[in-house]
């Protein structure tokens, strides 16, 4: 297995399986994100993105993953406590076994959805 699929599975790992501090051990200081709302830069910005959304996860799919030294994919499924089924994918750039950048994608409409169903209005 290569090193950055590697350090990108154990991050999936811990944060699906509600281990938000492991998870953040995996992820540099200076992390910088690209994410659906926008960029995240720094782990404590990134862990409050990530954080609200952990906290909803009821369970997550492993669908694929692929990755070389430097470079990783990996695509999921979650159900949240909010939707059934809210596919995402990450793709991480990682240094020193660490995830220095993340593409993170997932569409958010599933999620706007419930929240209007159920009147609320803040997003996590």
């Amino acid at each position: 297995m290569s090193a950055a699929l590697e350090t990108a599975l154990a991050y999936h790992r811990a944060w699906t399986g509600g281990d938000l501090d492991r998870a953040m051990t995996y992820v540099a200081d200076d992390i910088v994100c690209d994410a659906p709302a926008g960029r995240i830069e720094g782990v404590a910005a990134y862990r409050a993105f990530l954080g609200p959304f952990a906290g909803m996860l009821r369970s997550a799919t492993l669908l694929a993953a692929f990755g070389d030294d430097e470079t990783a994919l990996v695509m999921y499924d979650t159900e949240t406590t909010l939707v059934p089924s809210a596919p995402g994918a990450e793709c991480v750039t990682v240094r020193a076994g660490r995830i220095v950048h993340s593409r993170f994608l997932f569409d958010r409409v599933p999620f706007d959805a419930a929240r209007r169903r159920l009147g609320e209005t803040s997003r996590p």
